[in-house]
């Protein structure tokens, strides 16, 4: 009994009806047209196993799709499932060891084939293939088989108990891919099956109809979408690159595109935009929480390729705690949030900022500490050196190589960020890589967020629905990127802490509610607070933009911001 309260609680407000729809009619599938959409960081591959990259897990929604997913109030409802499994519906095992998912039937493939158990089996064997190096292998934690019952019946059967068990195959970053079109494609041939990572056959509105890598995507409407006269739109161009600047007029202003994702302008910059008059800004606070990742280990050039940016060889000084945590107190974030973010940001500490269950009450980082961050360094015995920039005794400088993407806000921050690393004598240099590559995840590339060739680099991620439990096992060791996983994984800062992993463990294992919740926040302190390895800025809304034309859209913090766009519209003038 105290296990079924304890995941009636995990799952409480869940909705379990399918979903209603915005234009409240049907019509003929295709009948309004194109619609326009725009991502100023391109996508690079429409296969989120392959890339961490918010862009590619939003642009591979339009096509493949998971059992379950979050709506835009981060209540989890199915999609390619009948219903969501619960104890009360005996989906979920009274023990949590198991969970049983049911597809809906007459399910089609978008070349028109039957979507099977089988295919959902083939993802995890995909995802958890050795040497194939999965971005989302976090979602498959403590799942030791996933079997069919029969053609329509998977079950999945973890380690041990799992009281929230809603991780693996819901939300964009889990879809189902079809076992037919990947099939030679596991453990180290998975980047090379371009044809299948750019053009995925799925079960979504929309299907590939030409991909420009870094560029331009076509898609068509979906002939086999289970939905009858949706989507209404027939064709979606869906453009990648330039900047956030000219993706914001685009939609206010010139009116040329639809919908343009994830405005990071500044505040004065948005309202002049909005005095064009084409559209409206959209937005929304999640889990989104841009930060600094301090990298564990040594990115010099001079380190041999392959054992550059590894665990072989540990930062020179990134590895002090002291250090970190002084680069982290003598950041200034209130004007980082007034410059860059205005009421779309908040200054935080903590990496898992929401829901309020799991928030920390971390507030240490908010106040500005010169002095204390100068106490610090010298204590780790880092002093001034002539030049005013500090070494220590084995004559270890003080020197960082900051990166992140190509960005105006972004860049802003960087320089004041800069600005208050050079009082306390940290000579920071300062690196910004075009957001198509450096969250492309290509594994050839020594540009990506994952292979980290930088001490530090700035970024926004955040985790689907509402617990973060494959969030923070994403530091397990071993998660790291390096050559063996194709340079993909989710621990970027390499940190590897049996203490972790063994909260890890016991997170996964617990039941209660309000034990869970301890136990995130224990380990939220423990990547930031405690140790400093990820430095918390700005709790980021999501901001986007729609044109005034354009209807049925609902801004989703929680998962993909596209999650819905079958039922989009086009609004008769």
């Amino acid at each position: 009994m105290k296990l079924k309260t304890a995941l009636m609680g995990a799952v409480a407000g869940m909705i379990l009806a399918p979903m209603a729809y915005a234009d409240g009619h049907v019509g003929e599938r295709g009948r309004d047209g194109n619609v326009n959409i725009i991502y100023w960081q391109a996508v690079s591959t429409m296969n989120p196993y392959l890339s961490g990259g918010t862009k590619e897990i939003e642009a591979a929604s339009l096509v493949i799709e998971p059992l379950a997913r979050y709506d835009a109030g981060g209540t989890l409802v199915p999609f390619l499932a009948t219903e969501v499994p619960t104890i009360a519906n005996g989906g979920v095992s009274e023990d949590l060891t198991t969970i049983t998912w049911q597809l809906k039937p007459d399910l089609l493939w978008s070349d028109g084939t039957a979507v099977t158990a089988a295919d959902v089996i083939f993802t995890w064997q995909y995802c958890t293939a050795e040497g194939g190096g999965c971005a989302q292998a976090a979602k498959f934690e403590g799942v030791e088989s996933v079997e069919a019952l029969d053609d329509l019946t998977i079950k999945i059967t973890f380690e041990g108990p799992k009281p929230y068990p809603y991780n693996a195959f819901v939300g964009g970053q889990s879809p189902i891919i079809q076992a037919a079109q990947f099939a030679d494609c596991l453990g180290p041939k998975a980047p090379e099956c371009t044809d299948a990572n750019f053009n995925p056959i799925g079960t979504g509105p929309f299907t590939v109809t030409n991909f420009l890598t870094n560029d331009v995507i076509s898609l068509a409407a979906n002939e086999n979408y289970r939905e009858p006269g949706k989507p209404a739109f027939a064709t979606v161009n869906f453009k990648g690159g330039g900047d956030a600047a000219s993706a914001g007029r685009s939609v206010l202003e010139t009116g040329e595109f639809d919908y343009a994702w994830n405005l990071q302008l500044a505040p004065d910059v948005i309202s002049a935009m909005m005095a064009g008059g084409q559209g409206e800004v959209l937005s929304a606070f999640g889990t989104n929480i841009e930060r600094l990742e301090m990298n564990l280990t040594d990115p010099s050039p001079s380190l041999p390729e392959g054992e550059r940016a590894t665990v072989m060889h540990p930062h020179p000084f990134l590895t002090d705690g002291r250090v970190r945590k002084a680069l982290s107190i003598a950041i200034d974030r209130q004007i980082l949030v007034d410059v860059g973010y205005g009421p779309a940001g908040q200054p935080n500490c903590n990496l898992v900022p929401a829901p309020a269950l799991y928030a920390s009450d971390n507030t240490e980082c908010l106040t500005q500490n010169i002095p204390g961050a100068i106490a610090l360094l010298e204590e780790a015995g880092f002093m001034p050196g002539p030049d005013g920039i500090r070494v220590n005794a084995d004559g270890v400088r003080l020197s960082v190589l900051f990166q992140t993407s190509t960005n105006a806000v972004r860049q802003d921050v960087q320089a004041l960020i800069k600005a208050d690393w050079e009082q306390i004598g940290v000579e920071t240099e300062l690196r910004n890589i075009d957001a198509g590559v450096f969250f492309g995840g290509d594994p050839g590339s020594p540009d990506t967020f994952q292979r980290f060739y930088a001490d530090v680099e700035m970024y926004t991620n955040n985790f689907e629905g509402n617990d973060p439990q494959a969030y923070l096992a994403a530091y397990k060791c071993g998660n790291e990127p390096r050559p063996e996983s194709q340079w993909q994984g989710e621990n970027i800062n390499r940190v590897c802490d049996a203490g972790y992993d063994a909260m890890i463990a016991e997170y996964a294992a617990t039941s209660d509610p309000a034990a869970r919740a301890a136990l995130a926040i224990k380990m939220n302190d423990f990547l930031t607070k405690d140790n400093n390895i990820i430095v918390p800025l700005i709790y980021r809304g999501r901001v986007s933009a729609r044109s005034n034309t354009l209807g049925g859209v609902e801004l989703n913090s929680w998962d993909s911001e596209l999650w819905n766009i079958a039922d989009w519209y086009r609004i008769s003038n």
